[in-house]
């Protein structure tokens, strides 16, 4: 009743084109963001902040980096936690090395860092696609950690091998360190995590977007009108690899604090943002941010109810949760491929034509 088009006229190009063109809709979104910027803030502690809001923060960022790669662009990674890893180190070498330069300005060099090295990375996909395009970024994986592993420079000749974020300020509030408050961490990653969500969706629904969307179903055709394959394959590994670089810097520094690549950014990173982003949805913005939350609450849901309430084992806990994870994801491939987001899409459309059938 409630969710309608009529009396929503739009006098613009501009209001039709915009990202939210029904009224409801932009007002949820400016409720959320107001929600997120000052009501949590107040009310969240170190629990919630380590637990929930700042890792879903941080792999929302990640995962919108991979499904602009894969769900947009069409081009197969399992590379993610090595491009993650390329960020943190990235980060760790510029906030020493470089002491006196805001952190906020390390985190988007090391993004840069990051996009450099997808790009060099997204070279084969001018010439590969598909499995032989995911081998080669999981390639990548293995390489990076083994290069992060054998280089003591990288870790500063550290006799643990171990990379330790200094403590660094913003606007005389600690950032990193031990001494950050829950608040700072999560309001720091939530300002990231909205502006790499507005760059995302406006390059998304631009023309870049639609050239990569134009390669992902069919790249032949796409060339044949005028796409230029090299350009498209290449921005969009470079796009995706600065997102990632920039969740991998914000994951060491702000959430871990000290990392191991091996532990940190081994394969199993790699596949779970790539399983945020199947759970999502591919293609989609909303679907990023919906897997993000999905798989970083569950976990905390499974465990608080199992080991919680019921007293189970945490070892056995920790194993179900392994389980019901993978049949989720099973379960989702099986009933809707298109995720979350396409759940969403259809309750809005039924919401719409309620109380019509069709």
């Amino acid at each position: 009743m409630f969710y309608r088009e009529a009396g929503d006229f739009k006098t613009s190009y501009r209001a039709d084109s915009q990202t939210f063109p029904i009224r409801l809709d932009r007002m949820g979104f400016w409720a959320a963001m107001l929600i997120a910027y000052a009501v949590v803030p107040f009310v969240i502690d170190d629990y919630w902040a380590n637990a929930v809001f700042v890792p879903f923060l941080i792999y929302a960022i990640a995962a919108i980096g991979l499904n602009i790669l894969v769900g947009f662009a069409g081009q197969v990674s399992l590379g993610t936690g090595g491009f993650m890893a390329v960020g943190a180190y990235a980060v760790y070498k510029l906030m020493t090395a470089f002491p006196e330069v805001p952190f906020f300005f390390h985190v988007i060099l090391a993004g840069g860092v990051t996009a450099c090295v997808g790009v060099l990375f997204g070279l084969p996909s001018l010439r590969i696609k598909g499995f032989y395009l995911a081998v080669a970024t999981l390639a990548a994986q293995f390489f990076l950690v083994w290069l992060f592993n054998k280089v003591p420079w990288f870790y500063n000749y550290s006799a643990s091998g171990q990379i330790t974020a200094p403590d660094r300020t913003m606007l005389g509030i600690y950032i990193t360190g031990a001494q950050t408050s829950a608040v700072a961490k999560y309001l720091f990653c939530l300002v990231i995590l909205t502006l790499v969500a507005l760059v995302a969706r406006n390059l998304t629904r631009g023309t870049v977007g639609r050239k990569w969307m134009a390669i992902r179903d069919m790249d032949i055709a796409a060339e044949i009108i005028g796409v230029n394959p090299l350009t498209a394959k290449v921005t969009a590994f470079a796009v995706s690899s600065f997102f990632i670089g920039i969740a991998g810097a914000l994951l060491f520094s702000v959430y871990l604090g000290a990392a191991e690549v091996g532990e940190a950014f081994g394969i199993n990173k790699s596949f779970l943002v790539l399983f945020m982003v199947i759970i999502g949805g591919l293609g989609s913005i909303f679907g990023s941010f919906a897997g993000a939350a999905f798989l970083v609450l569950l976990p905390v849901f499974l465990k608080n109810v199992l080991v919680g309430a019921f007293g189970w084992p945490t070892d056995v806990a920790a194993h179900l949760e392994l389980m019901i994870v993978g049949a989720l994801i099973i379960l989702f491939l099986i009933v809707e491929p298109h995720g979350l987001a396409q759940l969403w899409r259809i309750a809005k459309e039924k919401l719409r034509l309620w109380p019509f059938p069709h």
